[in-house]
């Protein structure tokens, strides 16, 4: 890990090709809160290609909407939900529907983190 940042509402830990986001307990990710994840992955990463991976361990909700605004970021090349939660994989599936990138859904972070791994080079060699 390059580095870790713990914003209140979620801890975000970077890595060269890709960020993941452990959201706290209840919350509700909404405009605001995908502002400021929108923030710090466009400073940390700026032209540099990477994967967002959420891993959730933790209970909490999405607006949806919110995927069309993460799609803008020129760097993003793809997302990646990681979670055991059968729920948490129904909602991952209808999150995928907003967001007009390479989008996966895993049950183990380390299939995450390959997958991401992956992306990237591609996104590098095409």
């Amino acid at each position: 890990m390059e580095k870790e940042l713990d914003l209140g509402f979620c801890v975000l830990s970077f890595f060269e090709r890709y960020m993941i986001a452990v959201i706290n307990e209840g919350v509700n990710i909404s405009d605001d809160e995908n502002e400021v994840l929108i923030q710090y992955a466009t400073d940390y990463y700026k032209d540099k290609p990477f994967v967002y991976i959420t891993h959730r361990i933790n209970s909490y909700s999405v607006n949806p909407n919110i995927y069309h605004r993460t799609a803008e970021v020129k760097s993003l090349v793809g997302f990646a939900v990681v979670s055991a939660d059968y729920k948490a994989k129904i909602n991952a599936q209808l999150e995928k529907m907003f967001f007009k990138k390479p989008f996966e859904i895993f049950g183990e972070l380390d299939e995450a983190k390959a997958w991401a791994d992956q992306v990237v080079q591609d996104h590098k060699n095409a």
